[in-house]
């Protein structure tokens, strides 16, 4: 049983007494701080960013065309009453690879596997899309078999009309193609292409997110296209590589940060960041 407070020895309350009364010393001794400001030591200076060889000519062009800005139109996809859900995402992939023949046609090209599975697509079905916050339809793609990844919709230049989000698998390797789609007078047109190792896409917001393997343990790769009122078109805003909450990239699809070189799904005055990826 444990002891009451009653019949506790008397030193033991004296005793609490005492460091009572001491505590409350202290405490009124520190109501007569005068409350004045106190030296917290020196404060590091500020500096301004270091110019590293101010006698370098400053470039006044890329080195490099990596296409930036994706304006096309797509010819031959019908857009019913300007509403891009009624337009055939099946039929924007065909278009794609219909005008890149060297990179889809034949045995030999990069991604004939992807046309010879449009075959399996059919046409796109309607209850196969969704909107970005749907997350009960599990399927991924039009038909099974079919390269073409289900499309999602969302407003993303502002306008109060949703753009259209698509994928589709670059065959036999291991590449998504990410695209965008708007609507302008009634013709679908595309605003963003790129095509990598994808870890995950995302659409936050008004933004497109691309999620990539990277080749340091621990870390990916992470893109992000925003919309740009005057060139009228999805531009990369953020290129960061940052630590991955997965453990990193499994180091066999991307290479490095968007290649130079030419893409097959850019319009005439620009190509794709990244069509040699891997």
């Amino acid at each position: 049983m444990l002891p009451s407070r009653r019949g506790r020895p008397a030193r033991v309350t004296a005793f609490a007494a005492l460091l009572l009364g001491t505590a409350a010393a202290g405490a009124l001794a520190g109501c007569g701080d005068t409350g004045g400001l106190r030296d917290a030591g020196a404060t590091a200076a500020a500096r301004s960013p270091a110019r590293l060889w101010p006698g370098l000519p400053p470039a006044s062009s890329p080195a490099y065309d990596i296409g930036e800005v994706e304006h096309a139109r797509v010819e031959g996809v019908a857009v019913p009453g300007g509403d891009i859900r009624g337009a055939d995402p099946v039929a924007a992939v065909r278009a794609e690879i219909a005008a890149h023949p060297d990179d889809y046609a034949g045995t030999g090209a990069r991604y004939h596997e992807t046309s010879a599975r449009m075959a399996d697509c059919g046409t796109d079905d309607p209850e196969n899309t969704g909107d970005a916050e749907d997350t009960e339809n599990t399927e991924d793609t039009a038909r099974d078999g079919c390269p073409v990844l289900r499309p999602y919709y969302r407003d993303l230049t502002g306008d109060g009309r949703p753009e259209m989000a698509l994928g589709f698998r670059l065959l036999p390797g291991r590449l998504t193609a990410v695209r965008v789609y708007t609507v302008e007078k009634d013709r679908l047109v595309r605003v963003m292409s790129y095509d990598d190792a994808v870890s995950a896409v995302e659409l936050a917001g008004r933004a497109v997110v691309v999620r990539s393997p990277s080749e340091v343990a621990g870390y990916e790769y992470r893109l992000q296209w925003t919309w740009d009122a005057d060139q009228r078109a999805m531009l990369l805003t953020s290129d960061e590589m940052l630590r991955a909450d997965d453990g990193g990239g499994d180091g066999d699809g991307h290479t490095g940060r968007p290649s130079p070189s030419a893409s097959p799904s850019s319009s005439s005055s620009a190509s794709s960041p990244s069509r040699d990826a891997p």
